[in-house]
Protein backbone atom coordinates (compact mmCIF):
# COMPACT_ATOMS: atom_id res chain seq x y z
CA UNK A 1 0.00 0.00 0.00
CA UNK A 2 2.74 2.22 0.40
CA UNK A 3 4.55 1.74 -2.68
CA UNK A 4 1.39 2.67 -4.58
CA UNK A 5 1.02 5.70 -2.47
CA UNK A 6 5.30 6.36 -3.17
CA UNK A 7 4.33 5.54 -7.02
CA UNK A 8 1.33 8.07 -6.88
CA UNK A 9 3.36 10.96 -5.44
CA UNK A 10 6.36 10.14 -7.93
CA UNK A 11 3.76 10.35 -10.95
CA UNK A 12 1.74 13.40 -9.69
CA UNK A 13 5.72 15.44 -9.25
CA UNK A 14 6.94 13.90 -12.40
CA UNK A 15 3.71 15.09 -14.76
CA UNK A 16 4.41 18.82 -14.57
CA UNK A 17 6.81 20.73 -16.79
CA UNK A 18 8.19 24.53 -15.71
CA UNK A 19 9.32 26.15 -19.00
CA UNK A 20 11.17 29.70 -18.40
CA UNK A 21 11.22 32.69 -20.95
CA UNK A 22 13.01 35.92 -20.28
CA UNK A 23 11.96 39.49 -19.81
CA UNK A 24 12.55 40.78 -23.40
CA UNK A 25 10.54 37.30 -24.78
CA UNK A 26 7.59 38.34 -22.60
CA UNK A 27 7.71 42.02 -23.46
CA UNK A 28 7.61 40.69 -27.18
CA UNK A 29 4.55 38.83 -27.52
CA UNK A 30 2.93 41.23 -25.08
CA UNK A 31 3.45 43.67 -27.48
CA UNK A 32 -0.28 43.12 -28.90
CA UNK A 33 -1.78 42.24 -26.66
CA UNK A 34 -5.27 43.79 -25.38
CA UNK A 35 -6.89 43.68 -21.96
CA UNK A 36 -9.75 41.48 -21.22
CA UNK A 37 -12.29 40.21 -18.90
CA UNK A 38 -12.44 36.84 -17.78
CA UNK A 39 -15.54 34.96 -16.29
CA UNK A 40 -15.09 32.16 -14.37
CA UNK A 41 -18.43 29.67 -13.10
CA UNK A 42 -18.10 26.96 -10.22
CA UNK A 43 -20.23 24.25 -10.18
CA UNK A 44 -20.28 21.91 -7.47
CA UNK A 45 -23.40 20.02 -8.17
CA UNK A 46 -26.02 20.74 -5.98
CA UNK A 47 -24.35 24.11 -5.65
CA UNK A 48 -23.53 26.41 -8.67
CA UNK A 49 -21.36 29.88 -7.57
CA UNK A 50 -21.22 33.01 -8.86
CA UNK A 51 -19.17 33.63 -11.69
CA UNK A 52 -15.58 35.41 -10.71
CA UNK A 53 -14.80 37.97 -12.90
CA UNK A 54 -11.12 39.27 -13.15
CA UNK A 55 -8.85 41.11 -15.81
CA UNK A 56 -6.47 39.61 -18.36
CA UNK A 57 -5.00 39.12 -21.28
CA UNK A 58 -6.04 37.97 -24.68
CA UNK A 59 -2.97 35.47 -25.52
CA UNK A 60 -4.18 32.11 -26.41
CA UNK A 61 -0.43 30.50 -27.34
CA UNK A 62 2.91 31.57 -25.81
CA UNK A 63 6.47 30.77 -27.10
CA UNK A 64 8.80 29.39 -23.96
CA UNK A 65 11.87 27.21 -23.60
CA UNK A 66 12.08 23.67 -22.07
CA UNK A 67 15.10 22.84 -19.63
CA UNK A 68 17.09 21.96 -22.82
CA UNK A 69 16.84 25.15 -24.03
CA UNK A 70 14.72 24.21 -26.66
CA UNK A 71 11.14 26.94 -27.94
CA UNK A 72 8.12 24.87 -26.81
CA UNK A 73 4.69 26.79 -28.26
CA UNK A 74 2.36 26.04 -25.41
CA UNK A 75 -1.17 26.76 -25.57
CA UNK A 76 -2.51 28.44 -22.08
CA UNK A 77 -4.81 27.81 -20.21
CA UNK A 78 -6.76 28.88 -17.01
CA UNK A 79 -4.53 26.78 -15.23
CA UNK A 80 -1.21 27.79 -16.55
CA UNK A 81 0.85 29.30 -13.88
CA UNK A 82 3.73 31.97 -13.82
CA UNK A 83 6.07 32.40 -11.39
CA UNK A 84 8.75 35.38 -11.36
CA UNK A 85 11.48 34.98 -8.61
CA UNK A 86 13.18 38.90 -8.25
CA UNK A 87 16.67 40.14 -7.83
CA UNK A 88 15.65 39.94 -4.14
CA UNK A 89 15.75 36.86 -4.18
CA UNK A 90 11.49 36.84 -3.70
CA UNK A 91 9.02 34.81 -5.60
CA UNK A 92 5.34 36.05 -7.04
CA UNK A 93 3.04 33.10 -8.35
CA UNK A 94 -0.15 33.60 -10.40
CA UNK A 95 -2.24 32.75 -13.08
CA UNK A 96 -0.74 33.86 -16.11
CA UNK A 97 -3.97 34.23 -18.35
CA UNK A 98 -4.42 37.09 -15.63
CA UNK A 99 -0.90 38.69 -16.26
CA UNK A 100 -1.05 42.31 -17.85
CA UNK A 101 1.64 44.52 -18.33
CA UNK A 102 1.49 48.45 -17.37
CA UNK A 103 3.95 51.16 -18.13
CA UNK A 104 6.98 49.40 -16.46
CA UNK A 105 5.29 46.98 -14.11
CA UNK A 106 3.91 43.49 -14.46
CA UNK A 107 0.61 42.86 -12.59
CA UNK A 108 -1.77 39.57 -12.28
CA UNK A 109 -4.38 37.97 -10.03
CA UNK A 110 -3.61 35.05 -7.37
CA UNK A 111 -7.30 33.62 -8.06
CA UNK A 112 -9.55 33.52 -10.88
CA UNK A 113 -13.04 34.12 -8.67
CA UNK A 114 -11.94 37.71 -7.75
CA UNK A 115 -9.48 40.16 -8.05
CA UNK A 116 -6.72 39.26 -5.93
CA UNK A 117 -4.24 41.78 -7.52
CA UNK A 118 -0.55 40.63 -7.06
CA UNK A 119 1.89 43.54 -5.60
CA UNK A 120 3.38 45.28 -9.04
CA UNK A 121 6.85 43.86 -10.04
CA UNK A 122 8.62 46.13 -12.02
CA UNK A 123 10.51 44.89 -15.28
CA UNK A 124 13.74 45.95 -13.62
CA UNK A 125 13.45 43.80 -10.79
CA UNK A 126 12.80 40.39 -12.61
CA UNK A 127 15.34 37.90 -12.39
CA UNK A 128 13.62 34.86 -13.79
CA UNK A 129 10.24 33.79 -15.21
CA UNK A 130 8.98 30.59 -15.46
CA UNK A 131 5.92 28.70 -16.40
CA UNK A 132 4.34 25.56 -15.40
CA UNK A 133 1.26 23.65 -17.15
Amino acid sequence: MKLAYLALGMLLLSSCATYHMTTESMLTQFAQVHPEYKVTILVAPPFVFWPGIVKGNDLTQVKVLDKHEKEVTLDVTIRTGIRFTQTDGSHTTFYFNTLLLRDSTVTGSRTHFFNWQIKPIPYSSIAKIELQK
